[in-house]
């Protein structure tokens, strides 16, 4: 097999308390298994309400020579030494899940608002947010502007985790769009269709790859097909705390972040922490690295490494 790519992986480590180490950024080598852990986020201010709070790190994009990270309620730029440079937020952005990058912009998934927002790194302010509504079970999108009062009240109807800008398209998906949708700020209408219960939705080859984070699976539907590789299995006395906290906190298996290494060659998370290779025409998994066996500490999100 070719050699494999460095990752950057996010975590977050549900149930964390004050004081735990609840999540951070890490360098994998997916093709020696060297893991670095480089930013733990541990913070003396951090909101440790509700099931995930803002606990961890989420979606990664990169930006020039920057690195991009999206918190709960805010966006973190980086330098290649793990430096905080820059810190965005809005009073929209809550629990922020994926991120991606076009042409200058960064659009997040405000998950706690239903909304996609944008922002304009060369102006350095959020210039656009798109809500998602409910018309008696369609999905309308309504433009808003995040600078001012006129934006959407918290909501969380569809759980958006997904987000993929292309120019004025936006492929967007969460827990429970009935597919990959695709807006160019005009329309809205259906990529793919998708089951419930994914994350990280993208297009691939004129069709959808995703996490079937409820079936704990990665699959690839496209060209009349569809595949499904499940992820690892983990004895029960390997994981740690799988009976303190399975039942009410975090479960293994969870999949959740993806990301392209190559032409049929991609990488996911699952928890507990695990980064796994699969190769999509042979419908095999070719390899895997485990972070941790903690079952709260769960892989958030997944990008190819663009630095030397």
């Amino acid at each position: 097999m070719r050699k494999l790519p460095r990752v950057m992986a996010s975590s977050v480590i549900r149930g964390a308390q004050l004081g735990d180490s609840h999540g951070g950024l890490y360098l994998v080598d997916l093709d020696t298994g060297r893991v670095e852990l480089t930013l733990d986020w541990n913070r003396p201010d951090i909101d440790f309400s509700g099931r995930g709070g803002d606990r961890g790190l989420r979606g990664i994009a990169f930006h020039g020579e920057q690195i991009l990270v999206a918190g709960n309620s805010q966006l973190l730029v980086l330098d290649q030494d793990f430096r905080i440079l820059e810190i965005f937020a809005n009073p929209y952005l809550s629990h922020c899940h994926e991120i991606s990058v076009a042409a200058d912009k960064v659009f997040l998934t405000a998950t706690g608002f239903d909304s996609v927002l944008i922002l304009d790194l060369r102006k350095k302010r959020f210039i656009e947010g798109w809500h998602v509504g409910d018309i008696g079970g369609g999905i309308s999108l309504r433009n808003f502007d995040p600078s001012t009062r006129a934006g959407p009240a918290e909501g969380n109807l569809f759980h958006i985790n997904s987000v993929t800008g292309a120019g004025r398209r936006i492929y967007f998906s969460g827990l429970y769009t009935p597919g990959l949708m695709i807006t160019d700020g005009s329309s809205l209408s259906m990529a793919v269709g998708l089951p419930p219960g994914t994350h990280n939705a993208q297009i691939l080859e004129g069709g959808a790859l995703y996490n079937d984070t409820a079936a704990n699976r990665v699959c690839y539907s496209g060209n009349g097909t569809m595949t499904a590789l499940a992820v690892p299995e983990f004895a029960p006395g390997e994981i740690v705390n799988a009976d303190r906290f399975a039942s009410t906190l975090a479960r293994p298996g969870f999949a959740r972040g993806l990301c392209v290494l190559s032409p049929g060659l991609i990488a996911g998370g699952s928890s507990p922490s695990t980064i796994s290779v699969y190769d999509l025409p042979s419908r095999t998994r070719v390899s895997q690295v485990n972070l941790s066996m903690d079952v709260r500490n769960a892989i958030h999100g997944l990008a190819v490494w663009p630095f030397s």
